[in-house]
């Protein structure tokens, strides 16, 4: 059997692999992503090159680890207008950015890589618009009473997949990009590979 690590501490990503049928071990790979946002924000990177670069490190930071496994990492970005929105801090800090984005279209951008014996052999990105809708004051406390602070750990502070599917008139792009991982290209990359049946 192929040892399948999956380079993150998100429930999501890993509940995402599992509920697909990927039998992956979830452990968290710490690197300083606000560090390496920054210097990279100040290079004039893109969203979707920050997201591929942070993806890399976490999956080399563990293949270094794990040199027994195929390591699957991934990393998310939002940005709207020029701006990079983190993973809000507390209940002030969501409710700020949820009224940054509020009435805008915004991108989330999801990019996966996997290392193997030391290198990268494979890694995709993609790209999902979102808009959120001119929601009123009182139903953005309501809906953060109702989302609780699990949405602390969501960048943007929603959950498509809950609740925070009121918060948008339109999504275009993948479902499973939006929730953090690209999942198709991955599963197919495995299967191509022999790592899962075809």
């Amino acid at each position: 059997m192929t040892r399948l690590i999956l380079a993150s501490s998100s429930k999501a990503r890993h509940s995402m692999l599992t509920n697909a049928g990927v039998d992956c071990e979830a452990i968290a790979s710490m690197i300083d992503e606000d560090g390496y946002k920054q210097s990279m924000k100040a290079e004039g990177a893109s969203a979707a090159e920050a997201a591929e670069t942070l993806a890399e490190m976490k999956a080399l930071r563990m293949y270094r680890q794990q040199p027994d496994g195929i390591v699957i990492a991934a990393d998310q970005m939002l940005e709207c207008n020029g701006i990079w929105f983190d993973k809000p801090r507390d209940r002030d800090n969501t409710r700020a950015q949820l009224r940054a984005l509020r009435g805008k279209t915004h991108q989330l951008v999801s990019a996966a890589v996997i290392y193997k014996e030391g290198s990268r052999i494979w890694g995709t990105i993609d790209t999902a618009h979102l808009t959120v809708r001119n929601f009123t004051d009182e139903w953005l406390e309501d809906y953060l009473d109702t989302a609780g602070e699990e949405i602390y750990n969501c960048v943007g502070g929603y959950q498509l997949e809950g609740i925070g599917a009121q918060l948008f008139t339109e999504v275009r792009g993948d479902y499973f990009t939006v929730l953090g991982l690209p999942l198709l290209p991955v599963i197919g990359f495995l299967r191509d590979h022999g790592i899962l049946k075809a």
